[in-house]
């Protein structure tokens, strides 16, 4: 694992003159990469100057997120600064590594940005942090792939022990009206049912939870992790608190790739069109756009009514259905034809609509996967 650090320094961040090296921020603008990160509520390009509008909206509104250089917090904590908030980031690295330089160069984050070494295991760590915080969104999870030797300590520990201090220290706080918890799809869709259907009209939504069982045997440990720690959450919850909680489940995350390194979720998409794959999974795969998925942690911190899960997904698919699509965009691409299971492909419907009653719109499945393959030719990641 990357080293860890056990205690809580500020960096106020200060402006470099160094020239980004995606094609993300500008001065005075903000643009997306090929616009992969298209938002529904918001102009293509747009002047980043804090209007009074917005300001009005989160006047000194201050709000922690943990994991802040990873690829769903640093769009979160994007869109967070240009509505208005001061956000404290938590990292684990004390130095000021190449991804932390992007969130540095975000607009507004000279003035309402600071970053704090918080390692996820250190009881109290997050104490000091979220000291005066209106809210927190807590967006850190161990991401380690495969077959992982101490399955125990590298992920479900960090994840669910993670967790409860977060929750702890926003209690601690007594500032903290809302926890935001960034959980996944991967806590609800896991299991038997879910991939097997025996009813192609099957609903698969907030109420239902995966099976651990099912991620042990096929290794699947982020899968289990993420489930491990939403339930020690909900169990955090049972006690009565002075804050509420608000989870977040989204489908697989792709869009803009800010940071000039992919994820797991969109490197697993490269591996589908490169030729790195000669078979693809029985799976039922369903996709968020990186944009949808930060706005919807913010309608749901800012929206009194929200509450419990929200499943974030645009539509389900076979995953002989997601290569027909790949194939579709890129027809020179070695995409396998081939699935590891042989039976007939079912899948199942993600009901993912209870945001959509906050405000959210769904970018469509088709426009994300091909603005994604755009961002993968334009940084030179797909030749096809």
């Amino acid at each position: 694992m990357s080293r860890l650090f056990g205690r809580s320094e500020s960096l106020q961040l200060k402006q470099t003159n160094s020239e980004p090296i995606f094609a993300l921020v500008q001065l005075g603008k903000i643009s997306f990469d090929c616009l992969s990160a298209r938002n529904r509520h918001r102009p293509i390009t747009e002047d980043i100057s804090v209007t009074d509008r917005k300001l009005s909206m989160a006047v000194e509104k201050i709000v922690a997120v943990t994991g802040a250089n990873g690829y769903i917090a640093f769009w979160l904590v994007k869109l967070l600064l240009e509505r208005g908030y001061t956000v404290r980031g938590t990292v684990r690295d004390p130095d000021i590594s190449e991804k932390v330089k992007y969130l540095l160069m975000l607009p507004g984050a000279k003035e309402r940005l600071t970053l704090h070494k918080a390692h996820l295991l250190e009881d109290g760590v997050f104490d000091e942090i979220f000291a005066g915080c209106e809210g927190v969104f807590h967006a850190a999870s161990p991401t380690t792939q495969g077959d992982v030797p101490d399955m125990e300590n590298t992920m479900l520990l960090p994840a669910v022990k993670g967790t409860l201090n977060v929750l702890n220290s926003a209690a601690k706080a007594g500032t903290v009206r809302r926890v935001v918890f960034t959980s996944s799809h991967a806590a609800v869709s896991i299991s038997d049912a879910a991939q097997y259907p025996q009813d192609p009209n099957v609903v698969i939504d907030e109420t239902w939870w995966s099976d651990p069982e099912w991620s042990k045997k096929k290794k699947m440990w982020y899968m289990l992790s993420k489930l491990r720690a939403e339930e020690a959450a909900w169990d955090f919850m049972k006690k009565d608190q002075n804050f509420d909680l608000v989870v977040i489940n989204p489908a697989v995350v792709i869009g803009p790739v800010p940071q000039g390194t992919l994820n797991s979720s969109c490197g697993m998409i490269l591996e589908f069109l490169d030729g790195s794959k000669e078979e693809y999974p029985y799976f039922t795969f369903a996709f968020v756009h990186l944009n949808d998925c930060a706005l919807a942690h913010i309608l749901v911190f800012e929206n009194p009514s929200a509450n419990g899960r929200y499943c974030l997904a645009d539509k389900a698919m076979h995953s002989s259905q997601l290569m027909n699509l790949l194939r579709s965009f890129c027809p020179d691409a070695p995409i396998p034809d081939k699935c590891t299971e042989n039976r007939k492909p079912v899948s199942g419907k993600f009901g993912a609509d209870r945001i959509k009653e906050l405000g959210l719109v769904y970018t469509p499945t088709d426009e994300v996967l091909k603005e994604f393959i755009t961002v993968l030719r334009t940084r030179k990641w797909l030749k096809y």
